[in-house]
C-alpha cells in the first residue's frame, strides 16, 4: 500500500487512521517503546496483521504517526493569522510548536529524532528522515514563507530567507528539546528569560531595531497560549 494510500482517510473505513490514533495515544501514555505491532493493534481493536496488511510494518507505521504530527502542526501554523509582523509572526510559530511539544512531549522526540524517549531513530531501516517527509514540508513553508516576507522589512539584511529559516528552526527546538529535558528550571519563566531575548537578538542580529523587535516577540505571545511547562 502507498503512503498516500494510508493516509486516505477514505480507505477501508478509516482503519489507517484508527491505528495511527492508537499508536499516539499508546505513545502519550506509555511512550514509544510500547509501539508494537500487537500492542497498536489491540488498542484499535483489531488483529495484529493489520499493522502488517497496511503499513508493512511498525518503522512504516511511525513514518506516519510522525506524518500525523508535522500535519497538526501545518494545521497550527495556518491557523495563525499572517499579519504584516513577519517577526511577531514567526515567533508566534515558536510559540505554537513550544506548546505542541509540551503536550505531546513523546510524539515530539519521535518527530525529531531525540534519544531522550524515542525508541525508532531516523537511521533505523524504514524510518524515514523529517525531511523527506511531505507533511513536514508543509509545515515548514510556513516558516520560510514568513522569513521571505521578513526580507522585504524596513532595514532587516536577509539575502537568503532559507538559511535564516534553517537557523531560526535550529534554535527553536534547541531551546524546546532542552525545555523538554527540564534544563531551565532555575528560571521562573523561561519563555520570557530565555526564549524570547533569544528571538529578539536573533532578529537585531539580522538588523531589525531592538525595541522593534522586542515589541513583536511581546506582541506574538498575546496570540499563542502555551500549556504549562
Amino acid at each position: 500500500m502507498t503512503e498516500e494510500r494510508v493516509r486516505d482517510g477514505s480507505v477501508a473505513g478509516g482503519i489507517p487512521e484508527r491505528l495511527i490514533d492508537a499508536a499516539v495515544t499508546l505513545m502519550a501514555t506509555e511512550g514509544p517503546s510500547a509501539i508494537k505491532a500487537r500492542t497498536v493493534a489491540a488498542a484499535a481493536g483489531m488483529s495484529t496483521m493489520v499493522v502488517y496488511n497496511y503499513f508493512g510494518g511498525v518503522p512504516e507505521l511511525l513514518n506516519a504517526v510522525v506524518d500525523h504530527g508535522f500535519d497538526q502542526i501545518g494545521d497550527a501554523f495556518a491557523k495563525l493569522d499572517v499579519t504584516d509582523d513577519p517577526i511577531a509572526d514567526l515567533f508566534a510559530m515558536a510559540l505554537t510548536t513550544l506548546a505542541y511539544a509540551r503536550a505531546n512531549p513523546h510524539l515530539y522526540d519521535a518527530m525529531f529524532g531525540l534519544s531522550t524517549r524515542a525508541t525508532y531513530r531516523p537511521t533505523d531501516k524504514g524510518v524515514r528522515l523529517a525531511g523527506h517527509s511531505p507533511a513536514f514540508n508543509a509545515a515548514y513553508a510556513h516558516v520560510t514563507g514568513a522569513c521571505t516576507r521578513l526580507a522585504g522589512r524596513g532595514p532587516m539584511s536577509i539575502t537568503d530567507p532559507i538559511a535564516v529559516a534553517g537557523a531560526l528552526w535550529s534554535f527553536v527546538h534547541g531551546y524546546v528539546t532542552l525545555e523538554l529535558a527540564n534544563h531551565f528550571t532555575e528560571f521562573e519563566d523561561p519563555v520570557r528569560q530565555v526564549l524570547l531575548p533569544m528571538g529578539v537578538t536573533f532578529c537585531t542580529g539580522l538588523g531589525a531595531e531592538r525595541e522593534a523587535a522586542l515589541r513583536s516577540h511581546e506582541h506574538a505571545l498575546g496570540r499563542v497560549p502555551l500549556p504549562a511547562a
